[in-house]
């Protein structure tokens, strides 16, 4: 923070006492009259510019850009560049490993340089939440979870004893271990202040609002708490570690105005399904989605935390729930303290950001404004393919028969008539033979931080689970079925509630604490049931309460997955498909032969709230972050007498046992597989390059719309005819011990292998779907790695070209790495997705944009053509126009740098070589 003299707006400061401390405060409101009229998301945005003014990183001139925002801007038209600054950075340890093995390599470029390697730490503060390296391998028994957990740690040692390590060597970090929970449920229930208490610089005691980025997409979830935060790329994150602004785009603001009251058996998934199919027909990407109207004091706080938390999906930057007394209700639940609450009630007061939604007066300007009747939302999943894609349950049956006989897209598998009624037999284990048809289920996972973290649907899902067993219903024992808790608090709630032992009844046992099924990590199916499906070229189905069913991304047998509550996971799994009409058709029967339907066993949000209010206490959360429920809950955690503000530092016995090696610079071990230094800086000198035209380039892909970053990045498990488990099995690791990509973020060899290496990848060089390309000029089919190696020995340079929302997705670094490692300098796009813009740029790659009405397929791009992409003598500017020639075509195109901060980090070769130049002045 800069509040000293230096600081143009610090004489706005004003200050108030309590208890005996006194705090310096920004008054925006006496800066300019316009703060009142600004939307509270962008009030944010305002404080850090004032804030952190110093006329070097943020300027006077920007914190009146933010100050003159208008309805009226929009993207595209009125572009305006500004800087943010927020107050923390979290990271998983998907994209967390890379980010530290980014930063320990860092250390080691400045060194070769002539630097001073101590000088690389993060700046900002972070934390590191291990949750997505824990798999289901085990499920449906009382010891899966501490099975799953020795699972972990024996395929991740040498990630987690690099992050152990880095944790010590780094300064302003902490890591939490492995077991504790899912990082959006943490940074929820325990991480987020609401409000930051900070020293400045002159030792006073100065208040601003709490914010956060992290190196997940759903960081969007504590939006919901009113702390405005979004996902970035682990490239990004990394810089602002390092203490760097956020470049942006001051955003257009949706005003999401939501009335009336929902209906008594609606859950909050139905809301947020309904809402993210409203705003991505609407178009909200690139924007903030600011909720208000007096429907919003209807939902409860872990309510807006889901539709937070689905923000990525629909496709807006951030959705944001301004902080209110509900907000406070839920900080004094979760045992944060009277004081606390009552400073971040007098600070928020103070600078007009806190709300009353009853209060229309309060009503800021917006760019657009859309109602939702709360009234008028049904209950629905998602899917098959995209979470976007939300059909009403009454509709099911009919739906999913449409998708069966569809032509192959998002909603369509072009199943012939005469193989609708397939049949695949299996011979289970417990002497009787079941039938696998079109919509079986075979996954059902209760998953995810969307809803794990929210009581309502998670005991809603007990109760239901509870009628269900009392009326004689079972799960068919081939349906892989798992619960894994956002953290210990649910665990602890649903003990309390008596729902456990229902649960389990039903094969709902709990499997670990992560991300799991809702990442990819659902495990391997039955050998039976993969045989069945693969036999008869069966459209089997996962269900789950998560918020990502991207083609490809749940189970490689799973072609179709819905998103949906917890209650209709277990719904579903008790049907046992997906075409079930639950209106007509009965679940099943009761002792007395009678039949059971869904709406026999569903519970009334008044039911749900009754049990919610009855056993969910501050106490709780209290003990999940302290020693007592590492020891009660959880798996095996051990005492240890450390202060207060480091408990959630401990770990179970396995991690404590971790050796770490000594010194402030990374041993690498040329033998692992799961940490190896990059190669990013290699031949790095610390005169920044001449800018060079590309010449004579090839087109590596010939791609289509909503390319997604789990096509690019590599995910899941590692094939065995891939080129990675070809790399593996060349260093003596046998398939068992493949792991997943996702472990293997930090060794560039194994990534870089699996790039674009997603099975349902459409390559319009090659006929068949999969990870296969043509190299140019000899027209041989190679697997995408073995060409882009051909090419580099060749000395050919590679572009991409590809349809719209290219990128979409989870925030994945490696889908800006993997195509920097193939050798692909340019992407030539008709749209992209926001984060995965920048990630690119952040690896130095070219983003080009179609001309609007232009593609591939206007200009007849084939993809076999030789690429020339000419940069202007004059030098590169955000936006401008940059010829392309393809053989005898050519065409313009918009060059994608957004801000003078992005030609900075190209001209550099990316983010990393930057801040290592900066690093050395």
């Amino acid at each position: 923070c800069n509040v000293t003299g230096s600081n143009p707006f610090a004489k706005f400061q004003k200050q108030f006492t309590q208890a005996g401390t006194t705090y310096k405060y920004f008054d925006l409101a006496s800066i300019d009259n316009k703060y009142c009229h600004l939307p509270y998301s962008i009030r944010v945005l305002l404080e850090s510019a004032v804030r952190n003014c110093d006329n070097f990183q943020v300027s006077e001139k920007n914190v009146q850009s933010i100050l003159n925002w208008t309805p009226d801007i929009r993207q595209g038209a009125n572009d305006v560049e500004v800087p943010f600054k927020p107050a923390r950075v979290i990271l998983h340890d998907y994209n967390g490993v890379p980010v530290m093995v980014d930063i320990a390599a860092m250390r080691e470029a400045v060194l070769k340089l002539g630097g001073d390697p101590e000088k690389v730490n993060p700046i900002c503060p972070s934390v590191m939440v291990i949750d997505h390296s824990v798999p289901v391998e085990f499920s449906r028994s009382a010891d899966a979870m501490a099975k799953n957990l020795v699972v972990e740690f024996q395929r991740n040692k040498e990630r987690f004893t690099f992050l152990k390590w880095a944790a010590r060597a780094f300064n302003n970090m902490i890591c939490v271990p492995p077991g504790s929970g899912i990082i959006h449920q943490i940074n929820l229930e325990y991480l987020s202040h609401v409000v930051v208490e900070d020293e400045a610089a002159d030792g006073s005691k100065i208040l601003y609002p709490d914010s956060s980025v992290g190196t997940d997409s759903h960081t969007t979830m504590i939006n919901g708490l009113g702390v405005l935060g979004w996902g970035v790329g682990g490239i990004e994150a990394e810089a602002v570690m390092l203490g760097q602004s956020i470049s942006m785009l001051l955003p257009e603001v949706i005003g999401y105005k939501l009335v009336g009251k929902l209906d008594p058996l609606v859950t909050s998934t139905d809301v947020v399904l309904t809402i993210t199919k409203h705003l991505r027909q609407l178009g909200v990407v690139g924007k903030f989605v600011e909720f208000y109207g007096p429907g919003v004091a209807e939902l409860s706080l872990a309510d807006r935390a889901t539709i937070s938390n689905m923000c990525p999906e629909y496709g807006a930057t951030i959705g944001f729930f301004p902080v209110d007394e509900n907000t406070l209700s839920y900080m004094r639940l979760s045992n944060r303290s009277e004081k606390k609450i009552d400073i971040i009630r007098q600070y928020l007061k103070a600078t007009q950001q806190f709300r009353d939604y009853a209060d229309p007066t309060q009503d800021p300007k917006y760019t657009q404004e859309v109602t939702l009747d709360l009234a008028t939302v049904v209950s629905s999943v998602s899917g098959p393919k995209r979470p976007h894609d939300r059909v009403s349950v009454s509709d099911m049956p009919e739906d999913f028969k449409s998708c069966l006989s569809s032509p192959v897209g998002f909603k369509g598998y072009a199943i012939a008539p005469e193989a609708l009624k397939d049949v695949g037999l299996l011979h289970w284990d417990d002497g009787k033979t079941y039938n696998l048809h079109h919509g079986s289920v075979v996954i059902a996972a209760i998953t995810s931080c969307a809803n794990t973290s929210n009581p309502s649907v998670m005991l809603g899902a007990g109760l239901l689970a509870k009628k269900a067993v009392e009326k004689g219903l079972d799960v068919m024992p081939y349906i892989k079925t798992s619960v894994s808790p956002g953290s210990g608090v649910v665990t602890y709630y649903l003990k309390e509630s008596g729902v456990i032992p229902y649960l389990e009844k039903l094969g709902f046992n709990i499997v670990g604490y992560g991300c799991m099924t809702c990442i990819g990590n659902s495990g391997p199916l039955h050998e039976k049931v993969a045989n069945a499906i693969e036999g008869n070229n069966l459209v089997c189905a996962a269900v789950l309460s998560g918020n990502r069913n991207f083609e490809g991304r749940i189970h490689p047998n799973t072609r179709a997955n819905y998103l949906a509550s917890p209650l209709l996971v277990i719904a579903y799994a008790i049907a046992g498909r997906v075409d079930i009409d639950f209106e007509k058709d009965p679940l099943g029967v009761d002792a007395n032969g009678k039949n059971v339907f869904l709406r026999d066993i569903w519970p009334t949000r008044s039911e749900i709230q009754e049990v919610e209010n009855k056993h969910i206490i501050p106490s709780m959360y209290q003990d999940t972050y302290s020693n007592k429920t590492y020891s009660l809950y959880l798996h095996r955690y051990i005492l240890t007498s450390l202060p207060s503000a480091r408990k959630i530092e401990l770990g179970t016995e396995e991690w404590q046992s971790l050796q770490v090696p000594d010194g402030n610079l990374f041993s690498w071990n040329s033998d692992s597989t799961y940490i190896k230094c990059p190669p990013f800086f290699d031949g790095m000198t610390r005169k920044v390059p001449r800018l060079k035209d590309i010449e004579k380039a090839r087109c590596l892909l010939l791609l289509g719309d909503f390319i997604t970053t789990d096509h690019i990045c590599p995910a899941g498990s590692i094939a065995r005819t891939s080129p990675a488990a070809r790399y593996l099995a060349d260093r003596n690791v046998t398939p068992w011990d493949f792991n997943t990509y996702g472990t293997r973020r930090g060794h560039d060899g194994v990534m870089s292998r699996g790039a674009f290496g997603n099975i349902r990848l459409v390559n319009k060089l090659v006929a068949k779907t999969g990870p296969r390309t043509l190299h140019f000029p000899s027209q041989e089919e190679l697997d995408i790695f073995d060409a882009a190696q051909r090419y580099r020995e060749e000395g050919t340079p590679l572009v991409l070209v590809a349809g719209k929302d290219y990128g979409s997705g989870s925030s994945r670094d490696w889908a800006a790495k993997g195509p920097h490692m193939l050798g692909i300098k340019a992407i030539i796009a008709e749209s992209y997705e926001r984060i995965h813009r920048s990630n690119l740029v952040g690896m130095g790659i070219m983003p080009l944009q179609f001309l609007p009405g232009q593609s591939a397929e206007t200009l007849k791009l084939n993809g076999q053509e030789v690429y020339n992409i000419l940069l202007p003598e004059s030098g590169l500017k955000p936006g401008q126009k940059i010829r392309v020639e393809a053989n005898d075509t050519s065409f313009e195109t918009v060059l994608r740098f957004d801000t003078n901060v992005d030609i900075t980090y190209y001209r550099n070769g990316g983010i990393l070589n930057y801040m290592v130049r900066k690093m050395l002045l």
